[in-house]
């Protein structure tokens, strides 16, 4: 597509919903913008009154199971033990070995450490464990277990009453470090202490694709597109949302170019400005809302910029939090930051658009962010150890934990529907 038909296709997009909006600006459920500011009521819950106590009886049904077991059950039905090939030997575990691997999993994912692991497996120790951490959990080995797992949910029958595995969101858990680390930060969220993000991505059945140790005072949303184009699982992905913290005008514009629908929780609504192609006075009820004009010279001159930096990202030439990151860093008059940043804000416009014409839509992305705090939630439950601190200094160390806590969200997602 030419820089012309995509102005052209995107403007018709644009000015199409500008002009239905305008026209129905009073008859908007939930909406308000006809006093010349954009306020959206709270959606009400619309769970019926018994489904809690019903939610509740089916959990009662569930088997405790410890989690020793559980790993060993679904590693029997998935084999995604066998991913853990040895780094120097090339060779997959024997049953001895995996014994320990579990160990070490299971120490790791706790996060009660190697150590306290070995003190309660007496026939497993702590230098078992460590080797195996060393050659065998290792980052490719960790990211094709975890797409193993995400695989063999994806193809059971219960996780499509929940979806059909083509939307997902991202959200961050913020974990303290405990010792100097590079890539630990103060924040607010940690007090007088320093802490990272495990940043995890979760489809609409509930399993978690993909999770990255980032630090925690960088937008998550430098980080959204890596994840979408770089899980290795069988998910197709179209739509995925975020809070607030997930998006910049330069996500926007990049997701659509790489065919994903982005579709952000704003908290900031009410603040948001809308932009336009053409005089905001065409749109006599959206006016005071319309911050802006597109600039399409500045698109149009740098279009084909903008698509050889969106093949590199697709083709992991380079990596998009790397080049989101130095593109936030630019001056202003950086042309291909501001080119994207243009195409960011036509897309920005028709999402909100869209987001305060429907209420159906509004729900939809609650529910997919809710699914995605749910497993944060568990993984807070599981990450108990050390006070759920991170005590590793580098960067790998941190990700091998992380990774090891999203490999045992999953079984406990597949135990639950293969005994369904």
């Amino acid at each position: 597509m030419s820089a012309g038909d995509y102005l052209a296709e995107r403007t018709e997009s644009l000015l199409k919903r500008l002009e239905w909006v305008s026209e129905n600006a009073g008859d908007l459920e939930g909406v308000d913008i006809m006093s010349g500011k954009l306020h959206i009521d709270r959606l009400e819950k619309d769970t019926p009154e018994g489904a809690r106590d019903f939610s509740l009886s089916l959990y009662d049904l569930l088997p405790c199971v410890k989690l020793t077991e559980l790993l060993i059950e679904v590693a029997n039905w998935t084999k995604f033990h066998e991913q853990f090939i040895h780094a120097s030997a090339n060779r997959p575990p024997d049953a001895e070995e995996t014994k320990v691997l579990m160990a070490a999993i299971m120490a790791m994912g706790t996060n009660v450490g190697l150590a306290k692991m070995a003190e309660a497996t007496p026939d497993i120790s702590y230098r078992q464990m460590a080797n195996a951490a060393q050659w065998r959990l290792h980052e490719d080995a960790m990211s094709r277990a975890q797409s193993t797992l995400v695989n063999y949910h994806h193809k059971l029958a219960l996780p499509t009453y929940w979806g059909d595995g083509t939307t997902s969101s991202s959200d961050g858990m913020r974990v303290q470090i405990g010792v100097g680390a590079l890539n630990a930060d103060a924040n607010p969220h940690y007090g007088t202490g320093k802490g990272a993000t495990m940043y995890r991505f979760v489809s609409d059945q509930f399993s978690s694709f993909h999770v990255e140790v980032i630090n925690t005072n960088i937008r998550d949303a430098v980080h959204v597109i890596d994840g979408l184009l770089h899980h290795v699982t069988d998910l197709v992905t179209e739509e995925h949302y975020t809070d607030t913290a997930g998006y910049t005008d330069q996500v926007f514009g990049l997701t659509h170019l790489l065919g994903f629908r982005f579709a952000p929780r704003l908290r900031d609504i009410s603040g948001a400005k809308l932009f336009t192609i053409g005089k905001p006075s065409c749109f006599p009820n959206l006016e005071k809302l319309l911050g802006g004009r597109i600039n399409t010279k500045i698109i149009l001159a740098n279009y084909d910029d903008v698509l050889r930096l969106a093949h590199s990202i697709r083709e992991g030439t380079v990596s998009a939090s790397l080049i989101i990151g130095k593109l936030g860093s630019y001056a202003r008059q950086n042309s291909l930051s501001a080119a994207l940043q243009e195409m960011g804000r036509i897309e920005k416009t028709i999402f909100i658009l869209d987001y305060i014409s429907s209420e159906a839509l509004r729900r939809k992305i609650n529910r997919g962010l809710n699914k995605g705090e749910a497993m944060n939630a568990l993984a807070r439950a599981i990450f108990f150890g050390k006070r759920g601190e991170l005590r590793e200094r580098a960067l790998q160390d941190q990700f091998q934990r992380a990774s090891a806590l999203n490999i045992i969200i999953n079984p406990y997602r597949a135990l639950y529907e293969k005994k369904k």
